[in-house]
């Protein structure tokens, strides 16, 4: 199903747009942003930002930025004026701040009665159940009592979850312990944190089916990927995943087109899922904008998700997404525990040197342990295949020593970049 899409004949739409190229307002400053402001530009476009500051990924390239909050409904009716469609770079709004932009006459996509999917993590897993689509066993927590009910019943470890505002690694706890279950609890409420405990899976790896779909209802599906966490961070992405099997990677591509149509969805759409030991799927969240699973598509596909994102929330025809290479692999660049002495222009000039087709995408971010300031795309060559585990092993570890370099100033495997050793 990669690179197809469920519709080919189209009416062309009619609407009313603003003098020259659409504009379309995206809320929040971020990396996701700054990344969409790029592919605007290759399509003639303009991309608003909605940012608190001016310091923020996509508001240092963006020449229209509105700066205020995504909860202050003043300020995003101020960045929705004149735009052909408002979007997101993160799921934050308030639900209620976009219903009432609805009603205004805005553009909404994802639309809030789909976004709230991404939103709100308990609905999710409630409207995912109602469609019959496989998820951990979950129960909404009122009280600690209602954690050690569901370890009785499920089994420990069990897995609390912020139903709202978590991610990369926050606002999720693992524990196997009731008494330390009973004082998250407890702590998390007492904040009006609302929580919601699953069972753990038992996975052999998570995998990412990423697909885009339009308001005329075109869907469209990149190669279903592997994603490695550390401390609870996308650190690399795998694509496609190597060694899946072509049904089960079929049924992740359909399963997350499945979701995309019957929920609404409008515009980039992650499915994170995990392989089970017993070889089944598993739905673990859902992201509705571009995702760091997608990073890859910049280079490795014939259209980028972010590209995609602006195709889809304008309702024009999906693009190809097809891989331009058997595998290609993206690494985050993380924060190293201090920043290198060494400038970020001389670790660039060090890394194109040694290694001149790593692609490198940087946020404009400051330097902070673990932070997410940048990533690399290495794609392998045209001999390759995802089921010949040295290939894959060889491309990955090209952008892992890449990344790392970028984030330490320090090879990975020793190598001395002024000759001397």
């Amino acid at each position: 199903m990669t690179g197809k899409s469920d519709s080919e004949a189209r009416p062309t739409p009619q609407r009313d747009l603003p003098s020259g190229m659409p504009v379309v307002t995206m809320i929040g400053g971020g990396q996701l942003a700054r990344m969409t402001h790029q592919a605007a530009i290759e399509l003639g476009q303009t991309l608003r930002v909605l940012a608190e500051g001016i310091d923020e990924p996509a508001a240092q390239v963006s020449p229209d930025v509105v700066l205020g909050s995504h909860t202050d409904l003043a300020a995003l009716r101020k960045a929705a004026v004149g735009s052909v469609a408002l979007t997101f770079d993160h799921e934050h709004v308030p639900t209620q701040h976009l219903d009432a932009l609805v009603a205004e006459g805005v553009n909404v996509q994802p639309p809030p009665q789909a976004l709230v999917y991404a939103q709100d993590k308990l609905a999710m897993r409630r409207k995912l159940s109602e469609m019959g689509v496989p998820v951990p066993a979950f129960a909404e927590v009122t009280w600690a009592e209602d954690v050690i009910r569901f370890g009785a019943e499920h089994g420990w470890p069990v897995v609390l979850k912020a139903v709202r505002g978590g991610y990369d690694g926050r606002g999720v706890w693992i524990t196997d312990d009731s008494d330390e279950a009973e004082s998250i609890v407890a702590e998390q409420l007492d904040r009006g944190v609302a929580l919601m405990v699953e069972q753990a899976v038992d996975f052999t790896r998570e995998l990412s089916a990423m697909v885009a779909r339009s308001p005329f209802g075109q869907g469209a599906s990149w190669p279903v990927v592997e994603t490695v966490q550390r401390n609870g961070q996308c650190a690399v992405v795998l694509a496609p995943a190597p060694q899946l099997s072509a049904d089960l990677a079929t049924e992740a591509e359909r399963l997350a087109l499945r979701v995309a149509s019957e929920l609404g969805v409008v515009g980039a759409m992650a499915v994170e899922l995990f392989e089970t030991t017993d070889g089944t799927l598993v739905v673990n969240e859902l992201a509705m904008r571009p995702h760091n699973s997608g990073h890859w598509t910049q280079d490795g596909a014939r259209t980028s998700q972010f590209e995609q994102h602006l195709r889809a929330v304008l309702d024009y025809p999906l693009g190809d997404t097809s891989p331009i290479a058997p595998v290609t692999v993206m690494a985050n660049v993380l924060g190293a525990p201090e920043a290198p002495t060494m400038s970020v222009d001389e670790r660039l000039h060090h890394l194109f040197a040694r290694m001149p087709d790593a692609k490198v995408h940087l946020y404009g971010k400051g330097e902070r342990k673990d932070r997410k300031i940048g990533h690399v795309n290495v794609v392998g060559g045209a001999e390759g295949s995802p089921d010949d585990a040295a290939y894959v092993a060889d491309v990955r570890e090209r952008a892992e020593r890449a990344a790392h370099w970028l984030s330490h100033a320090e090879w990975t495997d020793g190598w001395d970049e002024h000759g001397t050793g």
